[in-house]
């Protein structure tokens, strides 16, 4: 019998993420999700079974991270897909000045999926397997009024990845990117720019061109 694979979900409170557990532990995989919301996470798990553990995680923070590794380790034995979809998305105007909403969305969207990166790759490098899969976004793509800081950091991870992708395709180790496009999620909760907010209550549908 082929043992169960094990993949870490980040960002598995809603949207993207809980999608992607639902559908891990369905195909037979041990997951061990990540997110800042525990009670989120406790509802999910239960929802998901034995298979699907949880633990709670700031990507922002890098002992958080290896924790993370280190608990999905001690759980199922080792990691063998690593999906960094973790993220936020405060979109403002420059002009807005929300320099704050800035450095958050580098510290989660970029250095977040960093920081996971860096947390799996030594046991993925002896093993010579495993796939690392980061969520970026068509954000990353082409942008729009107020999406320049969402769209630069959605840019890095997908240049960040493959980046390494060309670094480790010899030892045999996967990296994929995905850019999904406009999903009903919670990321949109995250703006506080009231120029921003007034145009989505306005319905007008602020999405980058």
């Amino acid at each position: 019998m082929t043992k169960a694979k094990t993949a870490i979900v980040t960002g598995a409170t809603s949207g993207i993420g809980a999608a992607i557990s639902r559908s891990l532990v369905a195909q037979g995989f041990n997951i061990m999700m990540a997110g800042r919301r525990t009670e989120k996470l406790e509802e999910l798990a239960a929802q998901l079974g034995e298979t699907a553990k949880f633990t709670a995680t700031d990507v922002s923070k890098r002992d958080d991270v290896l924790s993370l590794v280190n608990q999905a380790n001690d759980a199922f034995g080792q990691v063998d897909v690593l999906i960094n979809n973790a993220g936020i998305m405060p979109i403002s105007l420059y002009s807005s000045r929300k320099v704050d909403d800035w450095d958050k969305m580098i510290d989660v969207n970029l250095k977040g999926t960093l920081y996971g990166i860096d947390a799996v790759l030594p046991q993925m490098i002896e093993r010579q397997s495993g796939h690392i899969i980061n969520v970026a976004s068509i954000a990353g793509l082409q942008t729009g009024p107020a999406f320049g800081v969402y769209s630069a950091t959605k840019s890095g991870v997908r240049v960040l990845s493959e980046g390494l992708r060309q670094e480790v395709a010899a030892q045999n180790i996967r990296v994929t990117t995905i850019s999904p496009g406009t999903v009903a999620t919670e990321l949109f909760g995250t703006i506080t720019d009231p120029a921003v907010l007034d145009v989505l209550g306005q319905g007008l549908g602020y999405q980058p061109m």
